[in-house]
């Protein structure tokens, strides 16, 4: 006859690992991976956010929205997110909260900012720019915005 005890710590034990092992599990299934959040519903359109790493898939980009731009940025510089947001930034930032993104998960990161000459904005006079913000190859932000100084700031939708 065979015969085997188990002492209550090893059943303590045993449950304890039954327990993370159904936690990390859980997690797996339901959390995100980073990066997977990269796209946003609009309406009935999917808006790609993640794979942006050269000027096409910039521009590949802003069409997304209805944009047409030129083929080359009138500027490409590196900024950096402010560690605190004053006035201004701020509601930069709830801009960029309405279209799903916020840049507050950035702060103090040197991001690549790309400003594009919109053609086919209508009704507007003067100039038109689109800014992307660019991290690891992602937009985390940006605007659409008229270089008159009685002008206009909005998100990347028409």
């Amino acid at each position: 006859m065979f015969i085997y005890s188990l002492r209550a710590s090893t059943l303590k034990f045993f449950a304890v690992i039954c327990v993370a092992l159904a936690t990390l599990i859980t997690l797996i299934a339901f959390v995100p991976a980073y990066g997977e959040g990269s796209t946003a519903v609009s309406g009935d359109l999917k808006i790609k956010y993640d794979g942006v790493k050269t000027n096409e898939d910039r521009i590949a980009f802003l069409r997304q929205f209805g944009w047409e731009v030129q083929t080359e940025p009138k500027e490409s510089v590196e900024v950096t997110i402010p560690a605190e947001f004053d006035k201004i930034f701020t509601g930069y930032n709830e801009i960029q909260k309405r279209q799903g993104l916020d840049l507050s998960d950035y702060k103090k990161k040197k991001v690549m900012r790309y400003t594009y000459e919109v053609t086919n904005y209508e009704g507007a006079n003067g100039t038109v720019y689109a800014n992307i913000l660019v991290y690891r190859n992602k937009v985390i932000g940006g605007d659409v915005c008229s270089a008159d100084v009685t002008g206009f700031i909005h998100g990347f939708e028409k």
